[in-house]
């Protein structure tokens, strides 16, 4: 098996990382940072969000196993005591493999190239004005269903929502869900602009395209990616056809992660 370890800079981070690779070497797995069949990421959800994005381009044939260093997180669910154990389990048991949705997010600029942008997105998209209110219509299926205006919205997977979607008031859903959801920042409902005030789950087959109707400054942000695509023309989000696939060597108590992240024991 090949393998590739990440770390987040720290110097427990970093020591760990040494320890891995010495363990995994020594076990005669081959460490291959380009094509690793699995990456072990040691830091946190955020490290794992990282390498999520440097490895998007083979998803279908790299898994992730997160190790953190800080605080639990919703990927990296091992602690550093359980390292001995985590690699004894890489080299000698197959993984079961578990994947889960992401976002699909393309840009299409409004120049005179008229060029779109494809990005993934592991945990949400969020579209904010720079000064002052956005204003866009919010389209589902290719019918206005809203036209939104406040500080911006947020389109979450399932394992996003109890990221920045949570903070927002949005449902938390199980990570195996095929859907998307939407979730609005501070909107400003009047006698011309009317939302739903409620956060949106869509399935699988649903398009939610926004399209910004007001002269401001918009930035999208994918994950933590602030791409610089100059003025917008419209944003389109829906279940990517490509999955995150999590090697797991026990089971994963999702419902008693969240317990634990947000009500304690």
């Amino acid at each position: 098996m090949k393998f590739a370890v990440t770390s987040r800079g720290d110097d427990i981070s970093n020591t760990l990382k040494r320890r891995i690779e010495t363990y995994l070497l020594d076990f005669g797995l081959f460490l291959q940072e380009e094509e690793p069949d699995l990456v072990i990421t040691v830091g946190g959800d955020g490290t794992l969000l990282q390498a999520f994005h440097d490895y998007s381009h083979r998803l279908e044939e790299t898994a992730f196993v997160g190790i953190h260093t800080g605080h639990l997180g919703f990927y990296a669910d091992w602690i550093p005591e359980e390292v001995e154990k985590l690699v004894i389990h890489i080299a000698k048991t197959p993984f079961q493999v578990v994947e889960y949705p992401l976002l699909e997010v393309i840009i299409k600029s409004n120049d005179e190239t008229e060029k779109e942008i494809r990005y993934l997105a592991l945990n949400e998209c969020t579209v904010k004005s720079i000064e002052g209110s956005l204003v866009s219509s919010v389209e589902i299926k290719g019918e206005t269903f809203e036209i939104f205006r406040g500080d911006g919205l947020c389109i979450s997977t399932p394992s996003g929502s109890t990221a920045y979607n949570k903070a927002l008031g949005g449902a938390i859903l199980h990570p195996s869900l095929a859907s998307i959801q939407i979730a609005e920042m501070a909107s400003i409902n009047n006698r011309v602009y009317r939302t739903v005030g409620s956060p949106l789950v869509l399935p699988q087959h649903h398009t939610c395209l926004l399209k910004p109707l007001n002269n401001v400054r918009v930035q999208v942000s994918i994950d933590h990616y602030n791409p610089d695509i100059g003025e917008i023309a419209s944003i389109q989000c829906r279940v990517a056809d490509e999955k995150i696939r999590f090697a797991r060597f026990r089971p994963f108590p999702f419902w008693k992660r969240v317990k634990e992240s947000f009500i304690g024991d």
